[in-house]
């Protein structure tokens, strides 16, 4: 596991190393008026008609769009850091438009199972959706109940990033169901190991909870 996250962290280095030279053209190009949030609600908006092609089955354009505005997600993150506008409020915003992303994305899938006779695939869905809140959940909670104030805003929020399901993860094993046309074995995989993600963080968190 310790090898998967670090993997995953030298992945996610070299995004944020890419999106920081397209955050820095975008802050020129704008003259620095182009407001991180702004960005954040651009990149949830598109998920509109992601989630929309979904339901409609045309799933290799969803997952074009997909990598495309997922990358925002990044984006709005090296803008912040760029423009010193990292914030609380902006980190808020960041985490709870991902959920509402996810919601979005799913419940896409879910239509689209039942849409092609195949409702039992549905649950799965939502097993994925509520899988993936877990994580998130269990996340959050974890670092109010055992930061207790005494961390910078960037400590609370590294402190539970281990476990295999990240958000990024979640997205990129549903690009890759999306563009295989095997979105029932996607939402399968990025179902079951959310639960097994948000058990493990719970774990963890409980250990250091009893210390």
């Amino acid at each position: 596991m310790k090898f998967l996250n670090s993997l995953l962290d030298g992945v996610r280095g070299s995004v944020r190393a890419v999106m920081l030279v397209i955050a820095r053209g975008l802050n020129k190009l704008s003259g620095g008026r182009l407001h991180p949030n702004t960005v954040t609600i651009i990149g949830l908006l598109a998920h509109l008609p992601i989630s929309w092609l979904i339901t409609m089955q045309t799933n290799v354009m969803a997952a074009f769009l997909l990598i495309i505005f997922g990358l925002f997600d990044t984006l709005d993150g090296q803008l912040a850091r760029l423009q010193h506008r990292t914030s609380n409020s902006g980190m808020l915003l960041d985490a709870t438009t991902d959920r509402m992303k996810e919601v979005l994305l799913y419940s896409g899938a879910a239509y689209a199972f039942v849409a092609i006779g195949r409702p039992f695939f549905s649950v799965w869905a939502v097993l994925a959706c509520g899988g993936s809140l877990l994580v998130s959940y269990v996340k959050a909670k974890g670092e109010t109940a055992v930061a207790g104030g005494k961390l910078t805003t960037g400590e609370v929020n590294r402190l539970f990033q281990d476990g295999l399901m990240r958000f990024e993860v979640r997205m990129f094993a549903l690009v890759v169901g999306l563009l295989a046309n095997q979105l029932a074995a996607a939402v399968i995989f990025i179902a079951v190991l959310s639960w097994l993600t948000a058990v493990g963080r719970l774990l963890k968190i409980s250990g250091k909870l009893s210390k």
